[in-house]
């Protein structure tokens, strides 16, 4: 029996399909590269940006004349994108030959799903869910090994789906984070560690007594072993000056942060609700600079956001040439529905988004060829 993935979107899906991999060798399946051969055709999705959910449909599409051929074969469309149920029904409606339709916070049954799946449709969604600790992970990302810490976010930037189809912020326990790091160091395989979060430094809020980011690194660093951690993705506002300190002085700790700014213009960062200013942002940046001098810091930017007029967008190429960052991930934004953004008025034609989004990453080329 041969089983095959796709995986859309951030490294979280990737380490979710790593779990579904697990899952399905459990069951006796065996990978295979090549989609036509496979019993089993999983899409871990990403809801993120339209682009992704266009490839999704487009590739599900697809299958059609394949599960026409071979009726035994199970389809199953998981992750963010089903997570929200009216995307999920157009699924059911527009792809009948879909075996399983399930969101983020069941995806752990899909071993379930599947056996249930060769006698009857299954289409299950959890509008909640607590962290799965019982499964493994069949690591795929060589000699690094991802470890999820944290689930969920509580920020609701106006831009931004992943609270409604991750859900609110959940800690794991420090004492399972540290056994699944300990595990991973005694194997032997693997040299970096790099934990995951939407927003790592707000890890252990939720935990009774509460533990900091910080606090988690110095723990996990003090593991014996040679291994280096990294960690994404940081939020400005959670940046302390103790998470500053332990990566500047901690030895085991990658000199390498990702800090999203989004946008280099006040007006725009207020309409984002990202809860900071950009003289905050620099003010971070510069700490971060001053303690870490061989630091890498790599941003991601969102060009064409609603009202965003010429000379705010400007703001947001001085703040690129200001902090000359390692590397940045632009895009162009996407309103995605159910956030408070996808309502503004105010949207801004695609080809000013597509001008911007091209200065912008000529800039970043600019900036690396000085650099190099």
């Amino acid at each position: 029996m041969l089983y095959h993935i796709v995986t859309y979107g951030c490294q979280m899906n990737v380490h979710e399909s790593e779990k579904i991999s697990f899952i399905l060798e459990e069951m006796g399946y065996t990978f295979t590269e090549k989609r036509e051969e496979a019993d089993v055709i999983v899409f871990n999705t990403c809801a993120i940006r339209e682009g992704a959910e266009e490839r999704v449909f487009g590739n599900v599409g697809a299958l059609k004349r394949l599960k026409k051929l071979r009726p035994s074969l199970i389809i199953a469309v998981c992750g963010c994108m089903t997570q929200k149920e009216e995307t999920a029904k157009v699924f059911k409606q527009k792809f009948p030959f879909v075996d399983i339709i399930l969101g983020t916070f069941n995806l752990h049954k899909i071993g379930q799903y599947i056996n249930e799946a060769k006698n009857k449709k299954v289409f299950e969604l959890w509008q909640e869910g607590s962290l799965d600790e019982e499964k493994g992970y069949n690591r795929t990302s060589g000699q690094n090994a991802w470890v999820n810490i944290m689930q969920g976010c509580d920020n609701f930037c106006t831009y931004c789906i992943v609270p409604y189809v991750r859900g609110r912020e959940k800690s794991r326990s420090v004492e399972n984070i540290l056994k699944e790091v300990k595990d991973i160091v005694k194997s032997g395989k693997y040299n970096k560690i790099t934990l995951l979060g939407q927003n790592v430094n707000s890890y252990g809020k939720d935990l009774s007594p509460k533990v900091t980011f910080s606090e988690l690194l110095k723990l996990i660093t003090s593991i014996e072993g040679d291994f280096k951690v990294g960690f994404m993705t940081s939020h400005p506002k959670d940046i302390t000056d103790q998470l500053i300190n332990e990566i500047a002085t901690n030895d085991k700790i990658l000199k390498e942060i990702h800090l999203p700014a989004q946008s280099g213009n006040n007006r725009i960062l207020k309409l984002m609700n990202r809860k900071y200013t950009r003289e905050h942002y620099l003010e971070i940046i510069s700490k971060i600079k001053a303690k870490i001098p061989n630091v890498k810091i790599t941003s991601d930017f969102i060009v064409g956001f609603p009202t965003e007029t010429e000379s705010e967008f400007l703001d947001t190429l001085s703040l690129v040439e200001q902090v000359k960052y390692d590397g940045i991930f632009a895009f162009m934004y996407s309103p995605r529905e159910g956030t408070v953004a996808a309502k503004m008025e105010g949207q801004i034609p695609l080809e000013i988004k597509r001008q911007r989004v091209n200065k912008l990453l000529a800039l970043e080329k600019k900036i690396q060829k000085e650099a190099n």
